[in-house]
């Protein structure tokens, strides 16, 4: 498995899902109006694609581990976009999750 192609898929999925939801929350929570909230469709539609492009082929294996990458990856795009301080707790969350992507992913099996 290429590893560094998997990784980079699962941060284009993230920043593709956790951005378009984000866009979608501003749209209709902040009242940016329906270009943000249209913007955010796309993007979310956009995650669902990259998904399909991991070397694994097992759609529930892809998506389990996926959201780990989500947990984490929302952390870090609330501190970035909105001013979020995660306490020791959500960071402790977030690499626990993250353990559980490489488990999930990585790990050898017999072929």
């Amino acid at each position: 498995m290429d590893y560094a192609r998997s990784i980079l898929l699962f941060t284009a999925a993230a920043v593709a899902e956790i951005g378009g939801a984000w866009l979608v929350w501003q749209g209709v929570r902040e009242q940016k109006g329906w270009v943000w909230i249209g913007v955010g469709i796309v993007a979310l539609g956009v995650y669902g694609f990259v998904a399909t492009l991991q070397p694994d082929a097992h759609f529930g294996r892809i998506l389990a581990a996926y959201g780990g990458v989500f947990v984490a990856g929302s952390l870090v795009w609330g501190m970035v976009m909105d001013g979020f301080k995660p306490d020791r707790y959500d960071v402790t969350g977030a690499l626990i999750c993250l353990v559980g992507v490489a488990v999930i992913m990585y790990a050898p099996r017999d072929a």
